[in-house]
């Protein structure tokens, strides 16, 4: 599943207002996760285009405001990161009117538990300035907008070289898989990167009459992958550095049905910290 090379620089908060890439790239589409896991950025990396599925119903049980922090030298011993928040039209609330409650307190508590999970990292100066913009974007008072800068931020430190786009301000249909292929065709996909949970529900037809295929995007499940559907990626990063990651998540995205990385990572996180 090769990348295409898309037109447009380094995703950046400013990308959504840039002109599309050329036709033809893989298109994933997820809703904004905060600091996501490595699955998560994995596909994202691997797309040419995210589409940040903003006009959805918020769920408190997923990704959305939350985000699974594991200890730089044991990942066995994890904890959660979450943005309180509260839902003004309660469960029908969508992703994008999420509103974080006492702000000022949510951005001093996740400043403080990245630095005590990561700050031992010897690449925590470099993460510590990437992460000012999401420190920021608290001041927005929308969750949404904390956990799409968060993943944004991930994809700038890995040179990833793509196109974000909103559901919201893109034509669909109802119905989940034609919003989906008709989201995918506003961007002049070629394919669609699936996700395993999602090929099990799936309908590939719509896909289909606006010929977009359908790509299952599969990851390993040893070494570096073998925590990536509990823990953020931020774990991954500040173990390996941005180059390391990225030099994984390329190898990944030409060749994703490939283990790519059989050597467990614990030992390349313990070697990699450092007191700073």
């Amino acid at each position: 599943m090769p990348r295409t090379s898309p037109s447009s620089a380094t995703a950046s908060p400013a990308a959504s207002s840039r002109e599309l890439p050329a036709p033809g790239g893989l298109c994933a589409i997820h809703q904004p996760n905060l600091f996501p896991r490595l699955t998560t950025l994995a596909k994202l990396f691997a797309a040419d285009y995210w589409i940040v599925l903003d006009d959805v119903q918020f769920t408190r049980r997923d990704y959305q405001h939350r985000a699974r922090l594991a200890s730089l030298d044991d990942p066995a011993r994890q904890q959660w990161l979450t943005i309180p928040t509260r839902l003004p039209s309660g469960r029908s609330t969508l992703i994008r009117d999420a509103l974080i409650d006492d702000v000022v307190l949510a951005r001093r508590r996740t400043a403080g538990m990245l630095r005590q999970h990561y700050g031992s990292s010897t690449h925590w100066p470099a993460l510590a300035r990437a992460l000012g913009p999401v420190l920021d974007a608290f001041a927005a008072g929308r969750t949404a907008t904390v956990a799409e800068i968060s993943t944004r931020l991930l994809l700038d430190l890995l040179g990833w070289r793509g196109k974000i786009l909103a559901s919201s301000k893109l034509p669909a249909r109802p119905g989940r898989s034609q919003r989906l292929a008709d989201l995918a065709a506003a961007t002049g996909a070629r394919a669609y990167l699936c996700g395993t949970g999602g090929m099990t529900y799936l309908d590939q037809t719509p896909f289909a009459a606006q010929n977009i295929a359908v790509a299952p995007f599969k990851l390993p499940t040893t070494g570096t992958w073998s925590t990536g559907r509990q823990i953020t990626a931020l774990w991954t990063l500040a173990a390996l550095g941005p180059q390391g990651m990225a030099a994984r998540l390329h190898a990944l995205a030409a060749a994703p049905q490939t283990t790519l990385d059989p050597v467990p990572l614990t030992a390349a996180a313990s070697a990699s910290t450092a007191m700073h």
